[in-house]
């Protein structure tokens, strides 16, 4: 029953307010909103008014009363199409007039039908305005007294008496002097109020430009204040000093508080990233690069054998954690490697961080529904399963009394721009959805969700609040895209757009022999400033054949070239204090100009290890260092001619 009565008042309220333009006026929306409510009571009278008159035997009174209700749809249905109301209410007076100048003369039912005449004053003074309605009335009412004068005899008309006539005419006139006067009086208000508010907004606008005019006084007077502080504090060089400072200091912190605090915080964390990745590298080095020269001499059957791989695998997953900082920190991770996101998740849901979070979740339960076929994407699976990892683990800590956390994959085909926490645009897309039943994110919030170092996480469960910035810089990274959806109560939607390959994943490559890159007793002279370093690459390269030579320095590298010649040389490229390894590798070029390099560092390729590849350097190696890794690259660049 309440949806039927909901459905019944949509329907009169959307007649009642059809044939609105955007541009009308109050007035303009009285006066339509009122022609609709007449052609729509006149309408539901008319039909069974005319209903009647058939029963009765009044076929003409029913055909009319059909028409006038016919004319009244008509009017809606052109106001509501052309939005002109002017001809829709001058076409509804129009009918009106007629049908109750019809009325008067063949007298309605029992010939009473002559009160409706006293509605046109009223209806054509709301309708047509003060002066038109006035004309209308005037016209029907000069009808009405023809009609009473030439008072024909005919079975089909009404005859008045003059007592009637005489009672008629005046309080009709009375009814017509009493709408016109309502509607004058009406009008001559409105037109005073839209006066003071047009004065209203003027005085507004002057109001506006005297403030404008004042400000630009102020920032005026400002200025020759700043330019009689200048004069003045020339007599005293103190004083001249102490405004320069504070000037300068103004200027930064206007800059400073210009910057937005997400670039802010990213800023501090590539501050962070390129202070401690050089000398963490270095640390990470030993890790990395000794069980490979442990193992070597170690039987296959020793049980030491599984120990060192495990530390030598730990070493690596710790350097891949470095250029994941560095990644958040310098942006523009080189997504070249085919990967499908299942596989990754598949993954992630078997390491043991995943076991050691379910350990700290007992109560969340985490289904997984990837789809079958998912198509490839170009990317990082490091970085993408740090992406994963992230997300899951937000989403436990988001549920303190345990819940449910659902990842789903899918491709699609997004063939509309999406609005959403990113736009989204067209294109085809794997989509990873991370979604829970925690607590949501409050709106002020969601807002920071992605700056470094803001967390909500409880300290001693990965709460360094660089995780959820780690994840904006993943996708972005990747040329995607991220949407949130969150409410308080409910639970946490996270959803991820990563731009679609069509390139298939290749086959993992194979191991080479060792004998493959086994040196000949070349000459090769180290150069690095960290010890553990030189050392590590030495016996390396001893290891695989090679007669080695080091040097803690630039300086040290270019005196002992100036006697010497050696088959290679491998440059770290940042050495503190003294020179780079870009500067050695020009001064040892000036006294050996074909001398071959490959370029060692802890950072990305830089700028500088461009430079010297151009002036003739070989391959660039990144720390900490591999047995195969440098054992190749060496052999590679030791056969170029």
């Amino acid at each position: 029953m309440d949806k039927r009565e909901n459905r019944l008042s949509l329907m009169v309220k959307n007649i009642i307010t059809s044939g609105m333009g955007e541009e009308y006026t109050i007035e303009t929306i009285r006066r339509v909103k009122l022609a609709n409510i007449v052609s729509l009571t006149g309408t539901i009278f008319m039909v069974p008014f005319g209903i009647v008159a058939f029963v009765q035997g009044n076929f003409p009174l029913g055909v009319i009363d059909h028409f006038a209700a016919l004319a009244m749809i008509l009017g809606l249905l052109y106001l509501r199409r052309s939005k002109n109301y002017q001809y829709a209410c001058l076409f509804g007076i129009t009918i009106a007039g007629i049908l109750y100048f019809y009325l008067l003369v063949t007298g309605g039912v029992n010939s009473t039908a002559h009160v409706w005449y006293y509605t046109f004053p009223l209806a054509s003074a709301f309708l047509l305005g003060s002066k038109k309605g006035a004309v209308a009335t005037i016209i029907l009412l000069i009808l009405a007294i023809i009609f009473f004068a030439v008072d024909v005899d005919s079975p089909y008309l009404t005859h008045y008496s003059k007592d009637f006539i005489i009672r008629f005419i005046p309080s009709f006139i009375v009814v017509f002097i009493f709408s016109y006067a309502f509607e004058y009086f009406r009008e001559t208000a409105e037109e005073k109020l839209t006066s003071k508010n047009d004065e209203l907004n003027r005085t507004i606008k002057e109001l506006k430009e005297t403030d404008i005019k004042l400000r630009r006084s102020q920032e005026e007077l400002e200025k020759r204040v700043q330019e009689r502080t200048l004069d003045l504090s020339k007599a005293n060089l103190d004083l001249k000093h102490e405004i320069k400072v504070r000037e300068r200091a103004e200027n930064e912190r206007r800059r400073l508080e210009t910057q937005l605090a997400h670039s802010q915080k990213m800023e501090a964390i590539g501050t962070l990233a390129g202070g401690v990745a050089h000398d963490l590298n270095n640390i990470l080095s030993a890790t990395v690069s000794y069980p490979d020269l442990i193992l070597m001499d170690l039987p296959e059957e020793s049980p030491l054998r599984t120990p060192i791989l495990t530390i030598q695998q730990s070493g690596t997953k710790a350097a891949a954690i470095v250029q994941d900082l560095l990644t958040l920190a310098r942006r523009g991770v080189v997504v070249t490697e085919v990967i499908n996101l299942n596989h990754v998740i598949d993954n992630y849901l078997e390491s043991p961080e995943f076991e050691k979070l379910r350990e700290f979740h007992l109560n969340v339960k985490i289904e997984s529904n990837l789809e079958t076929n998912l198509l490839n994407i170009m990317g990082s699976s490091v970085h993408l399963s740090k992406t994963v990892m992230n997300l899951v683990s937000n989403a436990a800590e988001s549920m303190d009394d345990g819940g449910n956390i659902f990842i789903t994959t899918e491709s699609k085909y997004i063939d509309k721009p999406i609005r959403g926490y990113d736009d989204i645009k067209e294109g085809d897309y794997v989509i990873l959805t991370v979604s829970d039943t925690g607590k949501g994110i409050s709106a002020r919030d969601l807002e920071r969700i992605f700056e470094p170092f803001f967390t909500k996480k409880k300290m001693g469960r990965s709460g360094t609040g660089l995780g959820m910035a780690v994840v904006w810089g993943t996708v972005k990274d990747h040329k995607g895209y991220i949407d949130i959806q969150s409410t308080e109560g409910k639970g946490t939607t996270f959803t991820l757009y990563f731009p679609v390959t069509r390139k298939e994943i290749s086959g993992q490559e194979k191991a080479l022999p060792m004998e493959e890159y086994m040196g000949n007793g070349e000459s090769i002279l180290v150069v690095d400033d960290v010890e553990d370093q030189r050392e590590i690459a030495s016996r390396i390269l001893i290891k695989l054949g090679y007669s080695v030579t080091s040097v803690s320095s630039g300086e040290e590298a270019v005196d002992y070239m100036k006697d010497n010649s050696v088959d290679l040389l491998v440059l770290d490229m940042i050495m503190d204090p003294g020179i780079n390894g870009l500067e050695t590798y020009k001064r040892i070029l000036d006294f050996h100009p074909n001398q071959k390099a490959i370029i060692a560092s802890g950072f990305s390729a830089t700028e500088r290890v461009k430079e010297a590849q151009r002036l003739g350097a070989g391959a660039y190696i990144k720390k900490p260092y591999t047995l195969e890794k440098i054992g190749i690259v060496v052999k590679t660049e030791l056969d170029n001619k």
